[in-house]
């Protein structure tokens, strides 16, 4: 077999895939898929073998949900694969080809897959940890689920994003006393849904038993052994039982530093997924700072659940036989959804890039809804508010998506 890695490894080769979750699954079997017959690794910092993060939120906190349930199967082409889990890679000599374990141990490669994610932000506030928790992995899911569990728990939930408003729908719907979303920001979610669909998304929650405070941030936490209220800015306090912490990601990335790398936000690729140009490191999934060919080309991270699988395929294929592998760069048409209390979010395409030009395509803010957004007139993504119908709806509007020419800035 001929192409770029296959053909320049040396006899019993090996990829290393730093990150054993959704991202770095996908990049090795998508590897087999591309030809690569020589060893692949897959290192994970977690114990479990890689699992359905979406549900954390959701399914698992209501204890719908269980570890079986979230678990991906490899595929068989992956039962030779070396799995080292619970292990964190601490360091990386990219010249060398060579990776260093937290255990002391080093693996050398041939071509080196970066997955390694993200983790939650912290808030650097004055005051207690115990009863502060976030929401990334099964163990983070299990213990806030426990402390839900509590009848009448009052609960803070700090971030309006995907993960907060998912999280404070779930313990509604779970019988909390009281459950409060704070955020800097005048709306939930306003960010990627700009003002219109982030106020239907406000009255919904508010409907159901969700308060906000809006507009102000935590500035401590009470408590002596553990969290009793959470502070604002403004000195009120919320009386609080259980808070979540949901102010955004850190990306895992500090184990390639002195590299030459732009780390900045993430891990800088060309436009083929490659790290600072080389052709033997790639990145995939939500660590990935990847310039979109289909928008403005501009790098951007993109913490949506296609983007592993999408960001995988081509990277693999790149890393095995260059720049043969495709001749069209990366332009992949980012995709998300959200399921909070009896209704789902349903995008196409990059809203966020279309927030200055929102149109109601189908329905009413009030009811089922479908926005476009648009920017110099084009549509550029899409979303929908509601029940399946909306979302149905969301769908027919895909190929038209894909089908727009690259947008210029």
């Amino acid at each position: 077999m001929t192409g770029h890695l296959v053909a320049g490894a040396a006899p019993g080769g090996r990829i290393v895939v730093a990150g054993a979750s959704m991202a770095g699954l996908r990049a090795a079997e998508q590897l087999r898929a591309a030809g690569w017959t020589g060893a692949i690794t897959l290192v994970g910092d977690e114990p479990h073998m890689p699992y359905n993060r979406p549900p954390l939120s959701k399914e698992v906190l209501a204890g719908k949900a269980s570890l079986d349930s979230l678990a991906f199967r490899p595929r068989a082409s992956l039962a030779d694969a070396e799995w080292r889990l619970g292990t964190k890679v601490a360091a990386a000599r990219l010249a060398e080809r060579t990776v260093v374990l937290d255990d002391g141990s080093a693996l050398t490669y041939d071509g080196l897959v970066v997955a390694t994610g993200m983790r939650p932000r912290r808030l650097d506030c004055p005051g207690p940890l115990a009863g502060r928790h976030t929401v990334r992995t099964l163990d983070d899911a299990r213990g806030l689920r426990a402390a839900l569990a509590r009848p009448g728990a009052r609960v803070v939930v700090v971030g309006a994003g995907f993960i907060g408003c998912e999280v404070a729908a779930t313990a509604v719907g779970l019988g909390a006393g009281d459950v409060t979303v704070v955020d800097p920001l005048p709306l939930p979610m306003v960010g990627p849904l700009g003002e219109l669909l982030a106020g239907a998304l406000r009255r919904r929650h508010e409907e159901r038993g969700v308060r906000f405070a809006l507009g102000t941030q935590v500035a401590g936490f009470e408590g002596g052994d553990r969290v009793t209220g959470v502070v604002l800015g403004d000195g009120n306090v919320l009386p609080a039982d259980v808070v979540v912490e949901s102010v955004g990601s850190v990306a895992n990335v500090e184990w390639l530093a002195g590299n030459g790398l732009d780390l900045c936000d993430g891990v800088l690729t060309d436009e083929r997924l490659r790290a600072g140009g080389r052709p033997d490191v790639v990145a995939v999934g939500d660590v990935a700072r990847f310039p979109n060919a289909r928008y403005d080309g501009v790098p951007r991270r993109v913490e949506h659940w296609s983007i592993p699988t999408d960001t995988a395929k081509y990277a693999a294929k790149v890393l095995v036989h260059g720049d043969a592998a495709d001749p069209a760069p990366f332009a992949p048409l980012p995709t998300f959804w959200s399921d909070q209390h009896d209704f789902r979010l349903q995008s196409f395409g990059a809203p966020a890039l279309g927030t200055d030009d929102v149109r109601v395509l189908e329905g009413d803010p009030d009811g089922d809804v479908l926005v476009g957004y648009h920017h110099d007139g084009r549509l550029v993504g899409v979303v929908a508010l509601g029940g399946p119908a909306s979302v149905s709806a969301a769908a027919r509007y895909r190929a038209e998506l894909l089908d727009q020419p690259a947008l210029t800035v």
